[in-house]
């Protein structure tokens, strides 16, 4: 076990040594991994926060119900029997026209309009809470209160929310595509940067092989610089991540605090800043692995 230990402290010794003995390139390196490692995940970040945004102004899927001027009472309590007993409907709340009345003169910019009016303009309404967001399902209910007696209109107030989502969703899909172009980058990048190091120690290695010297003891150090290397470019992209968010973070508070809405941006949490480190030294590792192999067996071959 103590022999085992010791092989792998050489080697990261040696990994360590290597990556300081070519300063200029290894910081040139650790920037291109670093920005290609940010793009994928500061967009991860940015839909995260849109998604996160987004719930400060939607609750769920809702409808609003329009009533006709000249409905009654009668027609009220008909309505809300139809939706007790609809299987789509998860609650509802009846806003009587009064009470909408009283709410827009609560509003500054509209009090003196509300104010000027001989009568009350505004409909008996009904805010309805669909049980799921799926599309057939709320155009099924939209359809079916459309069709009610004494309703002069009914208007999805979550569509904007759908919308949203599918936007969500392409945003994903499109940052899965950029990792996985960058991800090849970065193995190609650390690929050709062992490359270079095998080449100018060709030599050496040969002789190594000569004495006895395995695969494992030669591939090691290198196997090693190539993780390290992606390791410090995963800490460089998320160093990149939290300096956007820390120029952006007091603008965003601002707007948001003009629409009265307490919101600060969300920076990766432990979980995925862990996982993209991780990700990063294994690309790193890969990248190292192709490039040694792929020359020991030239080597091998001669």
């Amino acid at each position: 076990m103590n022999i085992w230990l010791s092989y792998h402290w050489h080697a990261l010794a040696l990994a360590f040594r290597r990556l300081a003995l070519i300063p200029f390139s290894t910081l040139l390196t650790l920037g291109v991994i670093g920005i290609a490692f940010s793009l994928p995940a500061g967009i991860y970040v940015f839909l995260e926060n849109v998604e996160a945004l987004s719930g400060h102004f939607s609750s769920g899927p809702q409808l609003s119900l329009f009533l006709k001027l000249n409905a009654t009472e009668s027609d009220v309590g008909k309505i809300e029997s139809f939706l007790k007993e609809n299987p789509h409907v998860e609650s509802f709340k009846f806003i009587p026209k009064a009470s909408a009345l009283e709410q827009f003169k609560e509003n500054p910019g509209l009090a003196g309009v509300m104010e000027g009016l001989e009568g009350n303009p505004l409909p008996d309404a009904f805010v309805v809470t669909a049980k799921d967001v799926s599309t057939e399902t709320l155009e099924t209910l939209s359809r079916a209160l459309s069709e009610l007696r004494q309703v002069e209109h009914v208007q999805l107030d979550s569509a904007w929310t759908q919308r949203l989502d599918a936007l969500l969703k392409l945003g994903r899909l499109a940052a899965w595509m950029l990792s996985v172009l960058l991800s090849l980058l970065v193995v190609a990048v650390v690929f050709n940067t062992i490359r270079l190091q095998i080449l100018t120690m060709r030599d050496e290695i040969e002789v190594a092989k000569l004495i006895g010297a395995t695969n494992g003891f030669i591939c090691r150090p290198f196997l090693y610089f190539g993780a390290i290397q992606g390791l410090v470019g995963g800490i460089v992209a998320w160093l990149i991540i939290s300096l956007g968010i820390h120029l952006t973070d007091e603008p965003v508070k601002h707007l948001m605090q003009l629409y009265e809405t307490d919101f600060r941006l969300y920076h990766l949490s432990m979980g995925d800043s862990l996982i993209m480190f991780l990700f990063s030294a294994g690309l790193g590792w890969l990248g190292a692995w192709l490039s040694v192999v792929s020359h020991l067996l030239k080597i091998e071959s001669r």
